[in-house]
C-alpha cells in the first residue's frame, strides 16, 4: 500500500463510486451527470451550482461540458466533512480515495472555488473551517503532510519517525506549510475577513518559520528524520532518515517532493520558490493584521536568504537549453534536470506567483521540461505530458496537462491541452492521477478530487480569459 491506496466511497458512507464506460451507449445522450445524488453530496454551494450552469451553457462541446459538470464540484460533492467546533467552522477535506487530509491537496481542492467566496456564505464557512483545521494541523506537527480526522491511526503508524495516531503520514515536504499560507492569505485578500488570523494562526506561523529555519540545516540536521520498511526506494530516505548530504547555503531542505516521493538532492527548487512567496505573504499578514514588524522582518529576512540562494544555486547551464532552473540541487554543484507533475513543479511557478510566464529563465526551463530532455516527459498516441517516479515511466498525469494550459498564453497550446484531456478520461467523465501515454484506459485513481477540481479551474480560467475557445468542438 502507498499514498495512493484505494478505498471505496461506500466505506465512507457515501455510496458506491461505480463509473461504467460509455462505449456502446444505446440511444439518447451518453452525457448523463456522474455527480452523486443531492442527498449524498458532502457539501453544497449555491454559487458553485450557478457557476456550473453558466459556464456549461457556454461550452459548445457536449462532452467537455459534461466533464466540467462532473469535475468542478467533485471536492464539494464527495470529500468534505464539515462541523462546528467551539462555535467555529471546522472543515476536514479528504483527498478522494484515501480517507485522510493532505495540507497540500485540501488547499488545492478548494482553491478554484475562491473566486465565488463572496457570493455564498456557506462557501465562506467552508474556507474558514479549512483554514481553522489547517492551523491546528500545523501546530500539532509542522513536519507532517497528511492528517486523520481524529486519533484513528494509520497504515503507516510503523514508520520510523515521530508518528502519532492523529497522523496519516509524516513526510516532510516544504509545500505542506506553504499551501495553508497561500489559502489563508488569498482568502483574506478576496474577502477582507481577517478574523481567521487569531492567536492560533500566529502560533502556526511561528512554527512554519521555525521549521523552515531548522531545515536550512545551518546548525545540524534538525529534529526530523524518516525511514520506512518498504520495497519502494522513493518511500524511504537514505542517510539514516536524513537524506543525502547537502552543503547549507540558505535554501530549505525538503525530504520529500509534493508527489510524496523522497528527494534525491534535498534542496527541492520549486518548493523553495513557493516558500519565498509564502514568507512574503506571512510578512504582509503580520504587518497588516498584527502590527508585528519584528515577525514580518524575520519572514522577509528568510525570504531574502532563500531568494539569494535561488539566484546563486538554481540557475544552471544545460547543454541544450542554456540557463535553466534545475529541479533539485545539493549545494555541492550537483543538480537534477527534470520536472514532476505534482505542484509545486517547475512548470507551475507562474501559477504559484513565484515567477512571470514571460521571464526568460522560465521560458527556457519550460522548453526543457516539455521535451524529452525531461526524463519524466512522455509523448504518446493519446497525449503528451509529464509524469513522475511515483507511478513510473510512460504514465502521464492530467495535472501536468492542466498546468501546462494554465501557464500558457498561446491559444493553440491551450486548445491542444484541452483536447488531450477530453480524449484521455477513459469514458469516465473525471480526471485521474495518471494514464498510460498510449492507452488512457490504463489509469490510476478513479477518485482524485484535486485533479478534478483543477480541471474545473482550467475551464473557468479559459471561460474568463477567452470564452471563444470554448465555442468550438474538440476533436
Amino acid at each position: 500500500m502507498n499514498r495512493r491506496d484505494f478505498i471505496t466511497r461506500s466505506s465512507l458512507g457515501l455510496g458506491a463510486l461505480t463509473i461504467a464506460p460509455l462505449s456502446g451507449f444505446a440511444g439518447g445522450s451518453p452525457y448523463i451527470s456522474r455527480r452523486p445524488e443531492l442527498s449524498l453530496r458532502t457539501y453544497t454551494s449555491k454559487a458553485v451550482e450557478e457557476t456550473i450552469a453558466k459556464i456549461k451553457g457556454d461550452i459548445a462541446d457536449a462532452e467537455l461540458a459534461w466533464m466540467f459538470e462532473n469535475c468542478y464540484p467533485n471536492t464539494l460533492d464527495t470529500t468534505v466533512e464539515f462541523s462546528m467546533k467551539n462555535g467555529k467552522p471546522d472543515t476536514f477535506i479528504i483527498t478522494g480515495d484515501i480517507h485522510a487530509m493532505w495540507l497540500r491537496d485540501s488547499s488545492a481542492q478548494v482553491w478554484p472555488y475562491l473566486p465565488l467566496v463572496n457570493d455564498d456564505d456557506d462557501l465562506k464557512k467552508l474556507f474558514k473551517g479549512l483554514i481553522n483545521r489547517q492551523k491546528e494541523c500545523v501546530i500539532f506537527d509542522p513536519y507532517a503532510n497528511a492528517f486523520n480526522n481524529g486519533p484513528t491511526g494509520s497504515y503507516w503508524e510503523t514508520d520510523l519517525t515521530d508518528m502519532k495516531p492523529e497522523l496519516h503520514e509524516r513526510k516532510w515536504e516544504i509545500d505542506s506549510l506553504c499551501y495553508p499560507v497561500r489559502l489563508a492569505y488569498n482568502y483574506w485578500k478576496k474577502t477582507n475577513d481577517n478574523t481567521i488570523f487569531d492567536d492560533r494562526w500566529k502560533k502556526a506561523s511561528s512554527l512554519i518559520i521555525k521549521t523552515f529555519k531548522e531545515q536550512q540545516r545551518f546548525d545540524g540536521k534538525g529534529p526530523y528524520s524518516f525511514m520506512r520498511v518498504t520495497e519502494k526506494a522513493t518511500d524511504t530516505v537514505p542517510g539514516k532518515g536524513y537524506g543525502n548530504p547537502i552543503k547549507p547555503n540558505g535554501l530549505i531542505c525538503s525530504t520529500f517532493r509534493p508527489s510524496d516521493d523522497a528527494t534525491i538532492f534535498l534542496f527541492l527548487i520549486p518548493s523553495n520558490y513557493f516558500a519565498s512567496v509564502s514568507l512574503k505573504q506571512m510578512a504582509e499578514i503580520s504587518q497588516a493584521v498584527y502590527n508585528d514588524e519584528t515577525f514580518a522582518k524575520e519572514c522577509l529576512s528568510l525570504a531574502a536568504q532563500v531568494d539569494k540562494a535561488l539566484e546563486e544555486y538554481a540557475q544552471v547551464e544545460h547543454p541544450r537549453f542554456g540557463t535553466v532552473i534545475p529541479y533539485e540541487v545539493d549545494g555541492f554543484g550537483n543538480h537534477l534536470f527534470m520536472d514532476d507533475a505534482n505542484v509545486p513543479s517547475l512548470l507551475s511557478l507562474p501559477y504559484l506567483g513565484a515567477m512571470s510566464m514571460s521571464d526568460p529563465l522560465y521560458i527556457q526551463t519550460r522548453k526543457l521540461i516539455l521535451s524529452k530532455s525531461n526524463p519524466w516527459y512522455s509523448e504518446g498516441k493519446a497525449a503528451n505530458g509529464i509524469g513522475g517516479p511515483h507511478i513510473g515511466e510512460d504514465m502521464i498525469w492530467p495535472m501536468s496537462i492542466i498546468m501546462r494550459a494554465l501557464t500558457s498564453k498561446n491559444d493553440e497550446e491551450i486548445i491542444q491541452c484541452i483536447t488531450w484531456l477530453k480524449n484521455t478520461h477513459a469514458d469516465t467523465g473525471f480526471m485521474h492521477e495518471s494514464f498510460h501515454k498510449d492507452n488512457p484506459g490504463n489509469f490510476t485513481r478513479e477518485w482524485f478530487a484535486w485533479a478534478n477540481t483543477l480541471f474545473g479551474e482550467l475551464i473557468m480560467n479559459v471561460h474568463s480569459e477567452n470564452k471563444n475557445i470554448l465555442k468550438r468542438q474538440f476533436q
